[in-house]
């Protein structure tokens, strides 16, 4: 079955009729849930049925992002709190085995929790390197302030949630950590010469640029482009993204109706698509948003859709896990990542 070239939210914790319809009709690639969408275990799960059955393939993605820290769409009482990934970092420091092991145990349990679910995608990990001054957006979610070390969590972040069946989504590429801007709010601008960009911000995606999947920063890179955000820059996406950093898989952009982006919903949607990306990412759960996301993407093929399908294909079996014992030990790590900072 042929699919559009969007990811859509939808409003509550069951499909509305409108919603139904439009699934059927405008048949988008995958579906993302956020807390509007969650109540229980039941009815997520009957939630991710509901839409796999409107959009008439058993197999279609459905994404959350479960990072843990402050970005947890499922939580208590139903599911467990996750840890920040500034406590790997902290432990990282400590002991660097012992902090990748307590990220790879987060994300292997996080995936058991949303492989309960039918869930099959994580926008994880992230890769961004804060910087002084910058947004507290980022803050605490990242995983240190040195690109080798942010991307050997990420890695580990990302073996995770392999291990448990669930396909990761590497963000904010090519970075969001300098941003001294909530791109929800405002379009920020990093002045920073390319050539520390690439030491930096950069280096801390290109030893993970064989991640299936990427999610864009809806940042402005004055040295690369000084007129367009990288979503929907076509220097940034060619040059930087696919070019210097080297990322060869599914691109999906950041929120299109986040307000770092301008014009209307429909004509940030062309952008988006025309500057390269595979995917355009849409959340609110606005029925009349939806569709004009719809109008606006093609059908999925060429590239985007090989792309797409080596994405899917990456997902691999889950293995086993002993949760309680997982859970144990993960938490005994936290413990000594809290002891660090005491």
């Amino acid at each position: 079955m042929t699919t559009r070239a969007f990811i859509t939210g939808v409003s509550g914790p069951e499909l509305t009729a409108d919603e139904r319809a439009f699934i059927r009709a405008e048949r988008p690639w995958g579906f993302i849930l956020f807390k509007r969408n969650v109540v229980t275990p039941a009815q997520v799960a009957a939630l991710v049925a509901e839409l796999r059955d409107a959009a008439g393939a058993p197999d279609v993605p459905v994404l959350i992002d479960q990072e843990g820290g402050r970005v947890q769409r499922l939580g208590p009482p139903h599911w467990p709190v996750y840890p920040s990934g500034a406590v790997f970092s902290t432990l990282y420091d400590r002991d660097s085995a012992l902090g990748l092991k307590a990220a790879r145990l987060s994300a292997r349990l996080i995936a058991a929790d949303l492989a309960d679910l039918g869930i099959t995608v994580d926008c994880l990990p992230l890769a961004d390197v804060p910087v002084a001054g910058a947004d507290a957006v980022i803050g605490n979610r990242a995983y240190g302030t040195e690109p080798a070390k942010v991307a050997a969590i990420a890695r580990a972040v990302t073996e995770g949630l392999e291990q448990g069946g669930v396909l990761p989504v590497l963000k904010h590429i090519p970075g969001h950590g300098r941003a001294t801007a909530d791109t929800h709010f405002k379009l920020p601008t990093v002045d920073t010469s390319r050539d520390e960009l690439m030491r930096t911000d950069f280096a801390a995606f290109q030893p993970l640029s064989d991640l299936p999947m990427a999610m864009t920063a809806h940042v402005v890179f004055s040295a690369v482009d000084p007129a367009h955000p990288a979503t929907t820059s076509a220097t940034m996406i060619e040059q930087v993204i696919r070019g210097a950093i080297g990322f060869q898989g599914l691109l999906m952009s950041d929120d299109v109706s986040m307000n770092a982006l301008a014009g209307t919903i429909a004509e940030r949607t062309r952008a988006i698509v025309s500057a390269g990306c595979d995917m355009v990412l849409h959340c609110n759960g606005n029925i009349d948003e939806m569709r004009d996301v719809a109008s606006q993407t093609p059908e999925l093929t060429g590239e985007a859709l090989e792309r797409a399908n080596r994405a899917l294909a990456a997902r691999k079996a889950p293995h086993p896990v002993d949760r309680v014992a997982a859970r144990t030990e993960l938490d005994a790590l936290i413990a000594r990542a809290n002891t660090a900072t005491a």
